[in-house]
Parts: structure tokens; C-alpha cells; sequence
């Protein structure tokens, strides 16, 4: 039997991983709440309209997703599904950080912006 022939062992589940990940989702979509609120008071006093509330609003609702997702890879984690799930849930929240910080690089550039 040659070396490349050994199988890897497949990747266990780590409830850990879907725990953390459920509640920074749930931590992060207050922040882009508490974000929006800020912006429209914002808009409403320097009279500037923006679309950042819209963008955050659209990243709460990836971090909402990401949230259920791992909330059912924790539920289900005695069938097969619960791995995809799992990974799933680490793809869109990391969309949602990357598209959180391209937000907040917006915001700071329409703040700035005279």
C-alpha cells in the first residue's frame, strides 16, 4: 500500500466552531443594527443620503444566515449534513466580515467626504 493510498481521517465535527460562530453572528448583527441606527441620525442631521444603512442592513441579514446555519450544524450534529452546514456557516460569515469592513471603509470615506 503506497503512502498516498492512506485515507485522511475525516474532519470531526468541533461543536466549538459552530458555537463561536453563533454567537459573533448574533453579536454582529446587533453591531450593524446599533451601526444603522447611528447612520440614519446621522443622515437626518447633515442632511446626506447614503446607502451604507442599506449595505448593513444586507450584512445583518449574511451574519442572520450565518447564525442559523451553525445554529443547525449544533442541532443536528448526529447526521451527516451537520459538516456542510458547518462549513457553510464559515463561508458567509466570512463574507459577512469582509463586506462589514468594505462597509465601514465606506462609511469613513462618506463621513470624510465634504
Amino acid at each position: 500500500m503506497a503512502e498516498n493510498d492512506v485515507k485522511k481521517p475525516k474532519r470531526e465535527l468541533d461543536p466549538e466552531n459552530s458555537g463561536r460562530i453563533l454567537s459573533a453572528s448574533a453579536v454582529l448583527i446587533g453591531v450593524c443594527l446599533t451601526a444603522i441606527g447611528l447612520i440614519r441620525i446621522t443622515i437626518s442631521l447633515q442632511r446626506k443620503n447614503t446607502i451604507a444603512d442599506d449595505l448593513l442592513a444586507l450584512d445583518a441579514v449574511l451574519f442572520l444566515a450565518s447564525f442559523f446555519l451553525s445554529y443547525w450544524a449544533l442541532r443536528y450534529r448526529d447526521v451527516p449534513r451537520p459538516r456542510k452546514l458547518e462549513r457553510a456557516a464559515d463561508i458567509v460569515f466570512m463574507i459577512g466580515l469582509v463586506f462589514l469592513v468594505a462597509i465601514g471603509v465606506y462609511i469613513v470615506y462618506m463621513i470624510s467626504a465634504p
